[in-house]
């Protein structure tokens, strides 16, 4: 054999070698999201049984336990794990678009993912109206980004497998996880990577499916609409939730960027003091709503969904009012699981405009249009809906929704919530990492 064809082997050898090392790093990868995924919401469950338990014991223990919290959770954070505040997804999107290593490691590590799991059930032990499933996201993309150390030419790709990984193994929703990656955290579909995304998702999706079995999240409901005076209730779903839902970004985006006033300022310079008033808030918002809007929502709503059961009057607003407190408090928690809470309440709400029309029905096109609203990603609404409630009779319903609040949303908040506050923490990364360098230059 020629050195010739010696050399060509030994570099088609490499070439084969790094493909399978990249496939085997998403594979792995995606594993290791499921398991995390699998585990945070099983803690997530204790976490939130632990407070029901202490208020059905004392129940006024919310006006102290819950502001005290809200200060730990933000001393916790600015202290130790700066940039795991909030959701999460801020955070995962900035770092994926950032192209220096190092800035992209102050937004998604391992340290970050153990203190925003950590500081999530904190929120969830205290009675926050906060999710894990956008915490998920920030961890998957914490541990893809720790494993892409190892192929760094791929971390872009990585952190979006990490990202859609977590959607799909937190809420048992594997079309969504990639409809989310795609639509979301790129906005744009990556040929490159694709498969390897798709790998990585399958491979949480298994893991979670092996060790919690297979579910609906929301259970599931045969909920329709029939023709004639039930799809008003349509448009009128998608103006209300996509007004509401561009109300909570507009503020959670004012609040992130700082009100150039005496009170911003105050707020900025005194964060524990805040998050002990934001605290409170969400404790008087329990006690008035009679202990409903605590953690995720997703007791209340599913029993509303598949039991019938329906939730308060005032359900819709007093957790629009606790999620919104808790998110602008500066707490890590997510807003999925709340916002689609939100939006239940608001459709039980709208329900007495329409006494013919089946509850469950009204609830999911209220959950569709203010998750839209919110997040502004319409196809990934209606999609995680319709996966979430195992309930497929309503997709053209629900995508008419979605489509109807992403529209309205957009004449209150001109950007989604995510992407809006990805650009403050870019900003701030790449400013951390040119500091010191102008500071060696003078």
């Amino acid at each position: 054999m020629t050195p010739f064809r010696n050399e060509r082997h030994a570099r088609l050898a490499r070439v084969i070698s790094a493909r399978w090392q990249r496939r085997a790093i998403f594979l792995l990868g995606g594993v290791a999201v499921g398991g995390a995924a699998v585990g945070l919401a099983l803690a997530a469950d204790q976490a939130q049984a632990a407070f029901a338990m202490l208020i059905a014991k004392a129940r006024y223990a919310s006006l102290l336990v819950t502001p005290l919290g809200f200060m730990l959770s933000v001393y916790l954070t600015n202290k130790y794990f700066q940039n795991a505040q909030g959701s999460g997804i801020p955070q995962a999107i900035a770092a994926r678009h950032l192209t220096d290593p190092n800035a992209r490691n102050t937004l998604v590590s391992i340290r970050i993912a153990i203190g925003k799991v950590l500081l999530t059930l904190l929120g969830l032990l205290c009675g926050a109206s906060v999710g894990r499933e956008g915490p998920t996201v920030q961890v998957g993309a914490s541990i893809m980004f720790a494993l892409g150390r190892f192929s760094p030419r791929r971390q872009p790709g990585l952190i979006l497998a990490g990202s859609a990984a977590g959607v799909a193994a937190a809420f048992n929703t594997p079309l969504a996880g990639i409809v989310f990656g795609i639509e979301e955290m790129s906005r744009a579909f990556e040929t490159r990577t694709s498969s390897l995304i798709i790998a990585a998702v399958i491979a949480a999706g298994l893991t979670s499916l092996a060790l919690m079995g297979n579910y609906s999240y929301f259970g599931s409901t045969p909920a329709t609409l029939r023709v004639g005076m039930d799809w008003l209730a349509v448009p009128v779903c998608g103006v209300v939730g996509g007004l509401a839902g561009g109300l909570f970004s507009r503020i959670l985006i004012l609040m992130a960027r700082g009100i150039r006033n005496p009170a911003g300022r105050a707020i900025k310079s005194h964060p524990l003091l805040f998050a002990l008033v934001c605290g409170f808030a969400v404790a008087i918002c329990g006690i008035v709503s009679g202990d409903t809007i605590y953690g995720t929502g997703y007791a209340q709503v599913k029993a509303a969904l598949e039991g019938g059961h329906p939730l308060p009057e005032s359900f819709g607003v007093l957790k629009f009012l606790a999620t919104t407190f808790a998110a602008i408090g500066g707490i890590p928690g997510g807003i999925f699981s709340p916002s689609l809470a939100i939006g239940a309440g608001l459709g039980a709400n709208i329900a007495a405009l329409f006494h013919d029309t089946a509850l469950s029905a009204l609830m999911l096109l209220g959950m569709v249009s203010y998750f839209a609203g919110v997040v502004q990603a319409p196809i990934t609404a209606f999609v995680i809906v319709t996966e979430m409630t195992d309930n497929h009779a309503m997709v053209v319903p629900l995508m008419t929704a979605s489509l109807i609040a992403y529209a309205s949303s957009r004449l209150i908040c001109t950007e989604g919530v995510y992407h809006a506050l990805a650009k403050g923490f870019a900003a701030e990364a790449e400013r951390l990492q040119t500091t010191p360098a102008a500071a060696k230059a003078n």
